[in-house]
């Protein structure tokens, strides 16, 4: 089973598109988990614990576990996700090209998904789409201030360039693995990138702390065969504090779930 028909399995299962971002900044943790050997890992574990029965699939970001005990954590989560089902994209926008490509796509091996920056062309990101069965989320619009310094600028059609990286994109799915990453902050340039790209599944960050229109994000995100998510990490994972964290996780986790559905009737 490729990871679109899994992750298409996984929102008809659970009747979400909810991606959860699973980014235990360690100034953020639970005084009572700080002194664990592994204090993310027994972050993530409770977290997931208690909000799974939302989550169409869970999104690591890299940074949080670049050191020797993030890795060890960040293994035990994906495969505990997998044991409850769920499908995990680590969001870690990887490219580059020979070698180094081939080494940075080994992740694939344990996660199912994965982010990348398409910034140094097809070959960069040919080790990750050669690969068939796990997905390729390729950056094209993303949700940051920042983000329209270089994808917005105007090339000699007279197109934004994060139109161009969507139509690339589009033309390089011959494995039928790739999505884009679209952020929900700019809701009229989410649409223009679904009128160009109507077949290859968003993942769409930005909705949580960052504000982005959530009504445009869960309009958008489906492909044409109803394949998408919505991610939200912060307003979720670190909705609560104390013992009672994970409970106000899986508050905040079916309280997302809820609202992205009411757009979607």
């Amino acid at each position: 089973m490729t990871f679109f028909e899994q992750l298409s399995n996984r929102i008809k299962s659970i009747d979400s598109i909810l991606c959860i971002g699973l980014d235990p900044n360690p100034l953020n943790l639970p005084d009572h988990l700080q002194d664990d050997d592994l204090p993310s890992w027994s972050f993530n574990r409770r977290i997931i614990d208690a909000t799974h029965s939302y989550a169409a699939a869970y999104k690591p970001n890299a940074a949080y576990y670049e050191t020797p005990n993030g890795w060890i954590s960040l293994i035990e989560t994906i495969a505990y996700a997998h044991g409850k089902g769920v499908p995990v994209i680590l969001d870690a926008k990887r490219a580059d090209i020979g070698n180094t490509a081939h080494q940075y796509a080994k992740i694939l091996d344990i996660v199912d998904a994965i982010t990348v920056n398409p910034y140094m062309g097809l070959d960069s990101l040919s080790p990750f789409l050669s690969r068939s069965d796990t997905g390729v989320f390729i950056l094209c619009r993303t949700s940051n201030p920042g983000g329209s310094d270089l994808q917005n600028l105007q090339l000699s059609n007279g197109s934004p360039l994060y139109e161009h990286v969507a139509r690339l994109a589009h033309s390089w799915n011959e494995q039928k693995n790739i999505g884009l990453v679209v952020g929900a902050t700019n809701p009229s340039e989410l649409k223009k990138v679904r009128e160009i790209a109507p077949d290859l599944p968003f993942l769409v960050p930005g909705i949580g702390a960052q504000n982005g229109d959530v009504e445009s994000a869960a309009k958008y995100c489906l492909s044409s065969n109803k394949i998408g998510l919505v991610n939200s990490s912060r307003s979720i994972i670190f909705a609560g504090s104390g013992d009672t964290f994970d409970k106000a996780a899986g508050d905040a986790a079916k309280r997302a779930r809820n609202m992205l559905n009411q757009f979607l009737k």
